[in-house]
């Protein structure tokens, strides 16, 4: 691989509005930075059995024109395991929630599915990335190659703005308190049904506060100013692997109020004003109260630095690397007799290509 970059293709759920995986596709954006080629493959679908044939193929053939050293899945479950089963490079695979951890929304049946499929992937991937210690822990196996990095967070889009011109920019009025809530596209996983009772009880200690949502709708590039426009971030998620909302609140210097959810409590320490509560509306509320009265901005800009999208690049960039430096022969995967039929394959498919 001497002579030229190494060579990533990156595997991303296809989502419905355009902040869905954004913090993948930031970091693979983030990437060319350290000399890496990217591009990028949006899976289209990852329940339909026809669709996932057509998107098999479609997947083929741009590691074909592409030629990557490294297949990059950013999530696991079937996205994971799809990667995997489709090509013969070595794939390293993200996890990054709740393709580890339970769904509280969903089924028993279906939880374990999602499970079994996201563990069969680690088995069978040559490096994994968890995005929370506590992510890894969820592993049943495989876990001397699992390493722990989070989503990075652009420090060039998320930085702190005035809050009055943030405001102005938004239209929002100077001197209401917003609480800033991001639903994401899991409402189950969110709670914002426990969002709604906190900022309730929170009215009824401090007066008039309006809940800002974050519905998924809202463009990506108006978030850090949203962000600098109000007052304190809340988040009330039932599950969480390293959330990147609230590094993007550090980044901006905005108070948050967390219930300990993924590594919030390790990602907040020594950030101030800060609160980690549990989940009783009551007790939220009294947290949203404390950190609204204070009217300060918070330090967590001074955190993130080890966080930053260029640094989570860096060590990003770091696996490929290792990845390179090892033949493919020395890795447990795939079989011999994979490799020798994908040679096989390659073979009928140059010769083709000479005798058109």
């Amino acid at each position: 691989m001497s002579g030229r970059p190494i060579r990533v293709l990156a595997t991303i759920p296809a989502g419905t509005s355009s902040s869905s995986m954004i913090f993948a596709r930031r970091q693979v954006a983030s990437l060319s930075g350290t000399g890496v080629c990217c591009e990028t493959f949006l899976l289209a679908s990852r329940t339909s059995p026809w669709v996932l044939l057509n998107e098999w193929r479609r997947l083929r053939r741009a590691i074909r024109v592409f030629r990557p050293d490294v297949l990059h899945a950013h999530y696991g479950t079937v996205t994971a395991l799809f990667s995997r089963l489709s090509t013969c490079v070595p794939v390293v695979v993200t996890y990054r929630g709740n393709d580890l951890t339970p769904d509280p929304g969903a089924s028993w049946a279906l939880n374990s599915i999602r499970k079994l499929i996201s563990e069969i992937a680690a088995l069978l991937a040559t490096r994994i990335i968890c995005v929370s210690d506590q992510l890894r822990q969820q592993l049943w196996w495989r876990k001397p190659i699992a390493s722990v990095i989070p989503s990075g967070v652009d420090t060039d889009l998320f930085y702190p703005r005035a809050q009055s011109e943030a405001r102005a920019q938004l239209g929002w009025p100077y001197r209401e308190r917003v609480v800033l809530f991001n639903a994401g596209g899991h409402r189950s996983l969110k709670r914002p049904d426990l969002a709604q009772a906190a900022v309730d009880a929170a009215r009824g200690i401090c007066g008039d506060i309006r809940l800002a949502v974050l519905n998924g709708n809202v463009a990506p590039d108006s978030v850090p100013v949203m962000m600098s426009a109000a007052d304190c971030l809340l988040l009330t998620s039932e599950c969480e692997g390293s959330p990147n909302v609230v590094k993007e609140a550090m980044a901006c210097n905005l108070p948050v109020v967390t219930v300990d959810v993924g590594d919030v409590r390790s990602r907040l320490s020594g950030v101030s004003p800060t609160r980690i509560v549990g989940r009783d509306p009551m007790e939220i509320g009294n947290a949203i109260a404390e950190v609204l009265t204070l009217g300060q901005r918070s330090n967590g800009r001074s955190r993130v630095e080890s966080i930053s999208t260029a640094s989570v690049a860096e060590q990003v960039t770091s696996i490929y690397r290792a990845i390179s430096c090892t033949t493919q022969e020395d890795s447990i995967w795939p079989p011999t007799w994979v490799r020798l039929g994908a040679r096989g394959q390659n073979l009928k498919e140059t010769n083709t290509s000479k005798s058109g």
